[in-house]
């Protein structure tokens, strides 16, 4: 009788249940041997009130804003919950080091850094050009050019923060559109240097760029990298993308420098605030959020909501990747994809490494 894994989805929506049962199929023909994977979805977040539906779970798998912390871990621990699973990349949510010794956690590091290297580049050229503008005009039959005005990317300097995946597909979509890059990451991409995108220290990513985007992760050093100082220090109408994650930016700061006109445009997938309110409908509501709101109000801000990783390829990744991370742990007792945080790295390290980590 084959092994059962029951598997606890939170913040769960209607595509995350349907890329994870379709995915499912093809992943048990495609490894017959595997365990048979029990899936339950909930539509509510992981906290202390709702931590009893993982109860009977050996894998609880959550999403950027379900927050484990150390009651969390101690709790999951203790109902025999032996693996976390984010169906995400980043993991700034989680404590990792209150995890170790009690859950082992694992995520997806890369699912479609197509997906939100182009919708980076998707909401840049909405803004800059414009089109959400003229569509709603026209949907009003008003056909106007007035105040529709906005300016080529060919020639123009674009500041990358963050040189990994996403960042290097974004870099090679404004390569193609004929930009200068600039870019800061802590370790440089040789072959990206190599293809002409200049590397320099943060300040002058903020002196010298048109366009700055945002591609790094959340950390005690990024939180508020833009800020009233860094923010100051740009160019004068620098547009800022971040479809990273919000607290990577001050919003206060970002709406001062709006308001200032230091900053030319915004466009925000993300949020510092935004695990009460993104992924859910508020139409029908009063938003309480001032900052939020101001920042939406305002013509030259786009926002949307967490939606950069959302294309088909990208959920049936996350299914299949999730999938294997479940596979490889219960079969060899650790993943490739394991966040280790004996070794000093709050990143992946190298096999070899993990067994004498854990």
């Amino acid at each position: 009788m084959k092994r059962r894994v029951r598997i606890v989805f939170f913040d769960a929506k209607d595509y995350d249940t349907a890329s994870f049962e379709g995915a499912l199929p093809a992943f048990r023909e495609a490894h017959p041997g595997m365990p048979e994977y029990e899936l339950r979805f909930f539509d509510t977040r992981l906290s202390m009130n709702t931590v009893n539906l993982a109860k009977g779970a050996d894998v609880v798998c959550i999403f950027v804003n379900d927050l484990v912390d150390a009651e969390m871990a101690e709790t999951l621990r203790s109902m025999g919950v032996k693996l976390l699973a984010l169906r995400c990349a980043g993991y700034n949510n989680v404590d990792v080091q209150a995890c170790f010794g009690k859950i082992h956690v694992v995520r997806v590091p890369a699912y479609s850094p197509y997906a939100v290297a182009e919708h980076a580049i998707a909401m840049l050229m909405t803004s800059i050009r414009r089109i959400h503008k003229a569509y709603i005009r026209t949907r009003d039959f008003n056909f106007s050019l007035s105040g529709l005005t906005g300016f080529d990317l060919h020639g123009k300097t674009v500041g990358v923060i963050g040189t990994g995946k996403i960042g290097a597909c974004f870099i090679r979509i404004c390569q193609g559109f004929g930009m200068r890059v600039l870019a800061y990451d802590k370790f440089p991409n040789s072959a990206l240097r190599e293809s002409g995108v200049e590397y320099v220290p943060i300040g002058e990513i903020w002196k010298q760029s048109d366009i700055i985007s945002l591609h790094c992760p959340l950390t005690d050093e990024t939180k508020h990298l833009v800020n009233a100082e860094s923010i100051a220090e740009m160019k004068k109408g620098a547009v800022i993308v971040n479809t990273s994650r919000g607290g990577l930016i001050d919003s206060e700061a970002l709406l001062e420098g709006i308001k200032s006109r230091q900053v030319g445009a915004a466009c925000l997938d993300v949020y510092e605030e935004e695990s009460n309110i993104f992924f859910h409908d508020f139409s029908g509501h009063i938003v309480e959020d001032d900052t939020l709101a101001r920042l939406i109000s305002m013509p030259n801000v786009i926002v949307s909501s967490h939606q950069a990783f959302l294309t088909q390829e990208a959920l049936g990744n996350i299914a299949d990747t999730t999938f294997a991370n479940i596979l490889e742990f219960f079969g060899t007792g650790m993943s490739e994809n394991e966040l280790c945080y004996k070794c000093g790295k709050l990143e992946t390290c190298t096999r070899d490494h993990r067994q004498k980590c854990f």
